[in-house]
């Protein structure tokens, strides 16, 4: 994650500002999250990480941000102007307030050689018109900063100084801006609270990093604790509309002389409890599946119903006298999926397994009833 700063001294064309680009969603971890952690902390296994590693993990840290910001964007292209990662506290972009993350993946903890070349290049970027000057501008490295970078970081009146000191050096990387390129930073460095500049210290890194989907996947561990389930509600919702409407079918062929509807079905002598039950399977399913979009990567909880959905087809498409012998029959099959090297078994139920069936009916992957020909 870094850039040259020589490219950045001369008066810049409009071309060169920086290109916004959403985050990537991180890729899905090719472990099973639900393996026991690793027998070293997660800032030990951070120190051995490569470039790449971190650029990751930095990803995945920003996604914990989200709550605090309108928007979260890293920056593209050969010229970040000294942003990896920007992020908007309103729709406003760089001309509302921001916070700026820089990136820094080195052997070392970060020295004040390391630092100003990227405070300067922010502070020209400013100058430049390319953005307005961030609220604050905090550098990540897996080492973090070093003592004396430390001590000017928690001293911006001598941070200020130290930068004005190096900007006019006659042999520093100040010397290379033209003269009334290098009057503007000066200038601006004048203005400004240099109490912007600081650091996100690995152990609040991980802490944030440990409210994402991620952290399990990348440190290993138990899952979050899942939460009760409350149950299926009185009213049936618009989201359960269509699994609801293939139970109402086999019901209707089972027993023809009935009126089955959703709103009476509940009240039925025969099928009242099933239908019931089946709802609660759903719920089921359904308070694991948003239990699990904020517990592990995106994607798990649908890597799961695949799992189900591929241990149940052939029952599901094979011969069956009734749809209710079909319905049957998939439900006990997806009991006895083995499902013991997914990410989420640790934290599911049989409840779950039946609940999934309903939400693959709901998607028409599942159907109880044959078209008669």
């Amino acid at each position: 994650m870094t850039s040259n700063v020589a490219d950045l001294y001369q008066v810049s064309s409009a071309d060169d500002a920086p290109t916004l680009i959403d985050l990537d969603s991180p890729a899905l971890p090719t472990a099973p999250v639900s393996l026991a952690g690793p027998p070293v902390t997660p800032a030990q296994r951070i120190a051995f990480y490569s470039a790449d590693d971190w650029e990751m993990f930095i990803r995945e840290w920003a996604s914990g941000l989200r709550p605090g910001y309108a928007q979260i964007k890293r920056l593209g292209g050969t010229g970040d102007r000294g942003v990896d990662i920007a992020g908007f506290k309103t729709e406003d972009g760089f001309e509302g307030g921001w916070d700026c993350f820089q990136g820094k993946h080195y052997a070392d903890p970060l020295t004040w050689s390391d630092a100003f070349p990227e405070m300067l290049k922010i502070l020209l970027g400013v100058v430049k018109g390319h953005f307005t000057t961030p609220d604050a501008y905090a550098f990540l490295a897996p080492k973090g900063c070093g003592t004396s970078l430390n001590r000017l970081l928690s001293t911006p009146t001598s941070l200020r100084q130290q930068f004005l000191d190096e900007l006019n050096r006659t042999d520093g990387p100040g010397s290379k801006l033209e003269a009334a390129l290098r009057d503007q930073v000066r200038a601006l460095a004048n203005s400004i609270d240099f109490a912007l500049f600081r650091s996100v210290e690995l152990v609040d890194a991980i802490a944030t990093h440990r409210t994402t989907p991620y952290h399990v996947a990348r440190f290993g561990g138990p899952l979050p604790a899942r939460p009760a389930v409350a149950g299926a509600p009185a009213t049936i919702a618009a989201s359960e509309a269509r699994y609801v409407e293939q139970l109402m079918e086999v019901y209707r062929e089972a027993d023809p002389s009935t009126q089955t509807a959703p709103d009476t079905i509940p009240h039925h002598a025969r099928f009242g409890t099933h239908f019931q039950r089946q709802r609660e399977s759903f719920y089921s399913a359904e308070a694991l599946r948003l239990h699990a979009r904020d517990a592990v990567p995106p994607g798990t909880f649908e890597a799961l119903q695949d799992d189900v959905h591929a241990g149940v087809i052939e029952v599901a498409d094979a011969e069956h006298p009734t749809g209710m012998a079909r319905l049957i029959e998939v439900l006990q099959a997806s009991t006895q999926v083995d499902l013991s090297m997914h990410a989420l078994t640790s934290i599911s139920r049989l409840e779950d397994r039946k609940g999934i069936c309903h939400q693959l009916a709901n998607q028409d992957r599942l159907t109880w009833m044959r078209e008669q020909s």
